[in-house]
């Protein structure tokens, strides 16, 4: 008798976070080992030995399908996992994720990934043998196309394998096949007039010219005055001069603060207000001038009329 579906489906979980980790660093230690294929398939061919390469390289197109089945199985178990929710509601697939169930189901026993076969023996109990039956048939073909094109046995194709050599050849610089033509960069651009390589006005010549065209006004006589009255009236950019090594960024606006001001110890900072007049306090009233003794005192030519007054 089959254990019920809700004690399956937190071991199917288990089982696929497992699988998954297995099949990253499988996918990981194949693509080390295929750098050094690929490095013995150029030595290869730089030696000549072009029967030996092609016979090798169908080594190298096969690791390649492989690790791409493992990518295509690795997003199968993530999907199952991320609806694992879907596995106990119904004990029947829920149709979406009867092409994740059955592509797993077929390609499990194909691989050697243990904790793979150990979701497809959960996945088994869970379903039933029909289930499985029908998934390794594939008579609904509701098994992914990718996965089994990816499984079959044929052998590549020449075309491919041709192509394999080419790109090995290209990406460590072996010249296969002789004679192959490079690749045609086109013709260079032609030099500036007044460039010091070439042309009428090289040399100095050339940079004559550019100092009359920069020393010649753009405009003249009375379009010249205007504009220059035109660039005295606009204003300078706010960037322009030194920046200010201080900056105060504003708060971010929000539902508590829909228009947010720059605070300082709760006290609002706002721009100083300049006084009325020079000298004069806002608050205070003008001091009056205090009289000092030599205001009392006469000049000379007073004392004189004085004693001039006296001696009548």
């Amino acid at each position: 008798m089959p254990p019920p579906s809700s004690n399956l489906v937190p071991k199917i979980k288990v089982q696929l976070k497992l699988a998954i980790a297995r099949l990253r660093m499988i996918q990981k230690r194949d693509e080390a080992l295929a750098k050094t294929q690929r490095r013995v398939m150029a030595q290869l061919l730089e030696q000549g030995k072009t029967d030996s390469a092609r016979i090798r390289v169908e080594n190298i197109i096969r690791s390649d399908i492989i690790t791409e089945l493992h990518e295509v199985l690795e997003l199968y178990c993530e999907l199952l996992l991320a609806r694992a929710g879907l596995l106990e509601s119904s004990p029947t697939c829920d149709p979406g994720l009867e092409e994740a169930v059955k592509s797993i189901l077929y390609a499990a026993p194909k691989t050697e990934i243990k904790e793979l076969q150990q979701v497809r023996a959960l996945l088994a109990d869970k379903f039933g043998k029909d289930f499985v039956l029908q998934a390794m048939e594939n008579t609904d073909a509701k098994v992914s196309e990718r996965v089994v094109r990816k499984l079959s046995v044929a052998p590549p194709k020449e075309e491919l394998a041709q192509g394999y050599l080419e790109e090995i050849a290209k990406a460590y610089g072996v010249d296969w096949p002789p004679g192959r033509d490079k690749e045609d960069l086109g013709e260079p651009p032609g030099f500036m007039d007044g460039d010091a390589s070439g042309g009428e006005g090289g040399g100095d010549g050339g940079q004559k010219e550019e100092k009359k065209r920069s020393e010649t006004p753009l405009l003249g006589g009375d379009d010249e005055v205007d504009a220059r009255e035109e660039l005295s009236k606009a204003t300078p950019p706010r960037s322009f001069g030194p920046a200010s090594p201080l900056h105060v960024n504003p708060p971010r606006a929000s539902t508590d603060n829909v228009h947010p001001k720059v605070t300082l110890n709760k006290v609002e900072l706002t721009p100083t207000k300049k006084p009325a007049a020079a000298g004069l306090s806002l608050n205070r009233k003008p001091v009056e001038k205090k009289a000092s003794i030599a205001d009392g005192v006469p000049d000379v030519d007073e004392l004189a009329k004085r004693f001039a007054a006296l001696k009548r």
